[in-house]
């Protein structure tokens, strides 16, 4: 009975320091929080510029652009300005300050070309992605 029961410990460990490894391997590294270039998979063919991001809104998509400017709220809310004046941008992205532990230097990204990949709805009458995680942005090549 003794010997089954370690049996079964060994097992149960065993699984579960697959789970951290498979874990670790999939999650970002706090170092690298974005990705250069195009991610696996082809997907950056399905990227449309921030002036044509109207038409995903309701859709999961990706919208690229040049990050002119990154802006921190007073609340901690972090947005990318595509456009030298954010109230005539026709596409606006955000990070909210809950989220923001899980990237790295934002500020890093001023001047790049970034493409972003999420849910497209609409706020303030424009095209919105809201950004939970590093991996959906990538910087362009």
């Amino acid at each position: 009975m003794r010997r089954k029961r370690i049996f079964v410990a060994g097992i149960v460990l065993a699984v579960f320091c697959l789970g951290v490894l498979v874990g670790r391997r999939a999650g970002r590294s706090p170092s690298t929080p974005f990705t250069s270039g195009a991610p696996s998979g082809g997907e950056a063919a399905g990227c449309v510029d921030i002036h044509d991001a109207a038409p995903l809104a309701g859709k999961t998509g990706c919208v690229s652009g040049r990050v002119l400017k990154v802006f921190t709220s007073k609340g901690g809310n972090t947005f990318f300005d595509f456009c030298e004046d954010y109230h005539d941008c026709p596409f606006t992205s955000v990070i909210f300050s809950s989220d923001k532990s899980k990237f790295g230097d934002l500020e890093s990204l001023a001047g790049r070309q970034i493409e972003i990949r999420g849910s497209v709805t609409v706020y303030q009458g424009r095209p919105e992605i809201i950004i939970h995680d590093a991996g959906q942005i990538h910087v362009a090549p």
